[in-house]
C-alpha cells in the first residue's frame, strides 16, 4: 500500500512522495547521529552553570508572575466600584428627550437611566425621572441631568444645566443633587433647582427643607425660602421669597459682589434695617458670614427679633460656638439641625461606589 511506502519505504512507491524526496534530498543529513553517551560527557562545570541559569530563570518567572498578580489585585481594589441599584425610570412628558444616545419619541415607552448615563432635554422636550423608593424628579426643557450613584441609601444626581423639580419621600439625607457650584442634600422636601450656563444656581424650597453646601460653606433653605449659589463661591445666604426688594438686593451684593469690609458693612446696615421677625432665617446665617466687627450688631438685631433660648449666650455666639448656634437655629422653627449634622456628614465621607 502507498501508506507503507510513506512509513517504511516498502510497498508501491507514491509518485508525489518521490517528487518530494527528490526535491528535498540535497538537504539530507549525511553524518552519523551523535551517541547519547557523548552528551553525558559534558564537563560538570558547564552542566552546573546551565542548571543554575535554568533555576534563575524559573525564579525570575515566578517573581514576575507574583508582581503581575499583585499589580492586578491592587488595581482592582483601588478602582471605584460603581453603585448599581435599580435604574431610574424615565418617562417622556413632551418632545424627544435623550437618554444616553437614545431618543425617546412620542411612541416611546418608559426608559431607564443607569449610573453614568445622561438625560438631556432640548428646548421643546421635558421628562420625569422616578424611583419608587426615592421620589420623582421632573426635568424641564433645556436641561442635562446625570445619574452619578445609585447605591442603597445613596442616590446622587448631577444637574449640569437647566431646571428640575424634585419631590422626595426617601428618608432625609439619602438623595443629593450636585451642581457646578454647590451640592443640595434633601432633608425630606419638595424643591426646585435651577442651574444656568455659567454654573450659577438657585434653589427654592416648597415643602420641608434642603441643605446647600460647598467646601464647608453651608446654607439651610426651609419652605418658602430661596438660596442662590455661584461657582467657586458656593451657596449664598438664604432669604424668604417675600423679603423686600431692598433686602434681597443688599443680600445678593453682600454674598457675591462686595469685596471690602466697608462695602459689606454698609450692606449689613440695609439688611438689619429691613429685617422682619421671620427674616431671622437670614440673620442667623449672617452671624457666621460677617466680619468680626459686624457680628455684635447682627447678634443684637437677631436677638430683638427672636430671643436666644436658654443656654445661648452673647459671648458664645460672638465666638461662633457651634452647639449654641445650632440650639438657636432649632428655636427658630425651621427644622432640627441634627438632621443636617448627621446626613451631611455621611455624604462627606468617601463613597465606596460613587463615581
Amino acid at each position: 500500500m502507498k501508506d507503507d511506502y510513506l512509513w517504511d519505504g516498502s510497498g508501491e512507491p507514491d509518485p508525489e512522495i518521490q517528487k518530494l524526496e527528490t526535491a528535498l534530498g540535497r538537504y539530507r543529513h549525511k553524518e552519523l547521529a551523535p551517541a547519547f553517551d557523548q552528551i553525558a560527557e559534558i564537563p560538570a562545570e558547564k552542566r552546573l552553570r546551565f542548571s543554575l541559569w535554568r533555576f534563575s530563570f524559573q525564579v525570575a518567572a515566578v517573581a514576575a508572575s507574583i508582581v503581575i498578580a499583585a499589580t492586578i489585585y491592587f488595581y482592582l481594589r483601588s478602582k471605584p466600584v460603581v453603585e448599581q441599584g435599580p435604574s431610574w425610570e424615565v418617562a417622556r412628558l413632551a418632545g424627544a428627550p435623550r437618554v444616553g444616545s437614545k431618543t425617546m419619541g412620542a411612541k416611546a415607552g418608559v426608559g431607564k437611566l443607569g449610573v453614568g448615563q445622561l438625560l438631556e432635554t432640548d428646548l421643546s422636550s421635558r421628562a420625569t425621572l422616578s424611583l419608587e423608593e426615592t421620589g420623582n424628579v421632573e426635568v424641564d426643557a433645556g436641561s442635562r441631568v446625570r445619574l452619578v450613584s445609585n447605591g442603597p441609601g445613596r442616590k446622587r444626581l448631577s444637574l449640569e444645566r437647566g431646571t428640575i423639580h424634585a419631590t422626595i419621600w426617601a428618608p432625609p439625607g439619602e438623595f443629593v443633587v450636585d451642581t457646578p457650584s454647590a451640592t443640595a442634600v434633601d432633608l425630606g422636601c419638595i424643591y426646585t433647582l435651577h442651574v444656568d450656563d455659567s454654573g450659577a444656581g438657585l434653589l427654592r424650597t416648597s415643602v420641608g427643607w434642603v441643605g446647600f453646601k460647598l467646601n464647608g460653606h453651608e446654607s439651610f433653605i426651609p419652605a418658602g425660602a430661596v438660596c442662590a449659589t455661584r461657582p467657586k463661591t458656593g451657596p449664598g445666604t438664604p432669604y424668604l421669597e417675600d423679603a423686600t426688594p431692598a433686602f434681597r438686593e443688599a443680600l445678593s451684593r453682600f454674598d457675591f459682589e462686595a469685596s471690602t469690609p466697608a462695602e459689606r458693612s454698609i450692606l449689613i446696615d440695609v439688611l438689619l434695617a429691613d429685617a422682619r421677625k421671620k427674616d431671622a432665617l437670614t440673620l442667623w446665617h449672617l452671624l457666621s458670614r460677617v466680619d468680626d466687627p459686624d457680628r455684635p450688631r447682627v447678634f443684637d438685631r437677631l436677638a430683638s427679633l427672636a430671643p436666644p433660648p436658654a443656654g445661648v449666650t452673647r459671648e458664645g455666639i460672638l465666638g461662633l460656638d457651634r452647639p449654641m448656634l445650632d440650639t438657636w437655629w432649632n428655636s427658630l422653627g425651621f427644622g432640627d439641625v441634627l438632621l443636617w449634622r448627621t446626613f451631611e456628614h455621611n455624604w462627606s465621607q468617601p463613597q465606596s461606589g460613587s463615581k
